[in-house]
């Protein structure tokens, strides 16, 4: 979810408008992800890299972490979506992992679409983690750091989306997307529509997948 920043700049507006737009068109796809049926949804909110930047940026971006949850949980409960954070939210203000746990808690038992977000997440360092926890059980294979990793009980990732005009992973779900289709586009975050997602989906329907054959 990039451009934040770069859409608020245009406006001659602070870093924090931007944001708050993203959380707005958060919401915008995770209902467009619901009704369009996809099984799992999986939103970069903060790197583990993120913390290099101004202390008043990462307050606004916890603050409407917060709001988020606080104010959206009911409508992920009632439709039917469940909520998944990767990375090592634990770190995060107690008040904010309080929030999370019983978010995740309370959409447990739902069986719609998952919400996965990702917080204080890098990719190198969960393989990295998965890595050690499958040494420390036996031997190490694909499918072994493959169980261990933070995405093991979300489907396999199928399409990368990436807004703002950046072509590059920037160290998100490495390993998950060996095989996955990727989608890039100029549009920044905060003007990332359904619309959007659907023309990324239709493209990806047309691709052929072969991994690896013929």
């Amino acid at each position: 979810m990039d451009g934040n920043g770069r859409w608020a700049k245009k406006r001659l507006m602070p870093r924090a408008f931007g944001h708050k737009r993203g959380v707005d068109t958060v919401r915008d796809i995770a209902r467009a992800a619901r009704d369009l049926g996809l099984e799992a949804l999986t939103l970069y909110a903060f790197s583990s890299e993120n913390w290099k930047r101004p202390a008043d940026e990462i307050a606004d971006l916890m603050g409407l972490l917060r709001t988020f949850i606080r104010n959206d949980l009911s409508e992920l409960v009632s439709n039917n979506t469940r909520l998944k954070i990767i990375g090592d939210y634990q770190v995060l203000a107690p008040d904010i992992v309080e929030l999370i746990e019983d978010a995740m808690a309370q959409t447990a038992g739902n069986s719609g679409t998952t919400l996965a977000i990702a917080l204080n997440y890098g990719s190198q360092q969960e393989i990295a983690r998965a890595a050690a926890k499958a040494a420390a059980k036996g031997a190490i294979t694909p499918e072994t750091i493959e169980a261990e990793l933070d995405t093991a009980c979300l489907p396999p990732l199928d399409l990368l989306i990436r807004t703002s005009g950046e072509i590059r992973l920037s160290n998100f779900l490495l390993w998950q997307a060996a095989y996955a289709e990727m989608w890039f586009t100029d549009v920044l975050w905060p003007d990332f529509t359904a619309a959007h997602l659907r023309e990324a989906l239709s493209q990806f329907e047309a691709r052929e997948r072969r991994f690896g054959g013929r």
